[in-house]
């Protein structure tokens, strides 16, 4: 099956594919110089330019081993670079968090429902945190959203789960571009 064919039926399913800003980028730059070659460098300039919907934070017990390369993996599909994101402790003090000085929206992304329940002050299990914007439980100006997805290292032990994971990451991207 080629490409083309594989997003037909994905887009069928109602499933949602994402690319590498890189990737995406440099086939627009391409595509772009060959189109107007007499404003190259400007076309360059302006596509190379990486544009930024907020800084995500994760929150769990921090990666180690297969678990750390899936997270890799994660932050590699959605685009992230290094400044974009970082790991929070769920025991760390909520309220020393500050915003990032860029302004950009912030959303909270964590791993486990013992977590999710802690930093998020609701009771429910799990599986009734995932699928809702709930909100992260601190004193800062800004409510910040905050999904709730498995643990990593249950999702190397049923690896049926990583579908499910990808929903709350479509959840918080779309979640993320409409603050």
């Amino acid at each position: 099956m080629n490409t083309s064919t594989n997003s037909i039926f994905l887009k069928e399913m109602g499933i949602t594919e994402w690319a590498s800003r890189d990737v995406m980028s440099s086939a627009v730059t391409a595509q772009a110089v060959a189109l107007n070659p007499i404003t190259q460098d400007d076309q360059l300039n302006s596509l190379s330019e990486k544009t930024s919907y907020g800084t995500w934070w994760f929150f769990g017990n921090k990666p180690h081993g297969d678990a750390q390369v899936l997270f890799h993996n994660m932050i590699r599909a959605l685009g992230l670079s290094p400044n974009e994101w970082s790991w929070k402790n769920p025991s760390d003090n909520l309220n020393a968090l500050e915003l990032p000085q860029n302004e950009l929206p912030t959303i909270a992304f964590v791993f486990g429902g013992p977590a999710a329940q802690k930093l998020s002050g609701e009771r429910d299990a799990l599986p009734e945190l995932r699928e809702t914007v709930l909100a992260l439980k601190c004193e800062l100006e800004e409510e910040i959203p905050l999904i709730a997805s498995f643990d990593l290292a249950q999702l190397l032990a049923r690896p049926k789960d990583k579908s499910l994971l990808w929903q709350d990451l479509l959840l918080a991207k779309s979640v993320l571009q409409n603050i």
